[in-house]
């Protein structure tokens, strides 16, 4: 007979079972957003960038599964009657959502999905999963700074530049709506502070699921 699980001990040394997390990381266009989340995803292996269902077509080098799951603009709708997404929105005509199941499945499972949205996104995500989702904003440091990284840039006319700094304005007058809004003035600190914010995230109590037996074995 194979002996009895002992509740003191973690598949993942030092670690106790836990539920993962839902991890949404917004900003206005310049703000840094990119880099934070591909630092993070490069340092830590149990988080993972929400992989996202869209109806447009697959370009090369990419995978499903790996990039998007593809589908038809027919059955991005049937999903999106049956409730399969967790958030969904149209962008330049094309669908894409957040498929429930495969992201839920994940938590269970202890893994923690990175999220990419706009305050729309996260409104959505933060409505249907709010246990789960820990937001964070991230404001540029001054208006001024966010149009200088744009223009470094050098990839876009002065009518491009000018449409995107009216949608920063209007994204950022949501910063109130996130968990944690973080200033970006310096790439690297910006990252250790979003870093602290998983770790802690990941420590709260409710998130412990192997806790409560953990606890109780070392009262006996």
């Amino acid at each position: 007979m194979a002996p009895s699980p002992d509740p003191t001990r973690s598949a993942e040394p030092g670690h106790l079972p836990r539920r993962g997390l839902m991890f949404i990381l917004s900003s206005p266009s310049g703000a840094g957003k990119t880099t934070i989340a591909r630092r993070l995803l490069a340092g830590d292996a149990n988080l993972a960038m929400s992989v996202s269902v869209t109806t447009r077509p697959m370009r090369p080098g990419e995978a499903e599964g790996r990039d998007y799951f593809f589908a038809e603009r027919e059955g991005f709708a049937a999903m999106e009657r049956e409730g399969a997404f967790l958030e969904w929105a149209e962008v330049f005509g094309n669908l894409y959502g957040t498929p429930r199941a495969h992201i839920m499945e994940g938590l269970g499972e202890g893994r923690d999905f990175l999220f990419d949205v706009d305050w729309q996104g996260a409104q959505q995500l933060s409505q249907r999963a709010g246990a789960d989702v820990v937001s964070v904003f991230l404001l540029p440091p001054s208006i001024a700074a966010l149009e200088r990284r744009l223009r470094t840039r050098g990839t876009d006319s002065e009518a491009v530049i000018a449409g995107r700094m009216d949608r920063a304005r209007a994204e950022i007058s949501h910063w109130d709506a996130y968990d944690y809004v973080v200033v970006n003035e310096a790439i690297d600190r910006c990252y250790e502070e979003v870093r602290t914010i998983l770790a802690a995230e990941r420590l709260r109590r409710a998130r412990q699921t192997g806790l409560i037996d953990f606890a109780r074995a070392l009262m006996r």
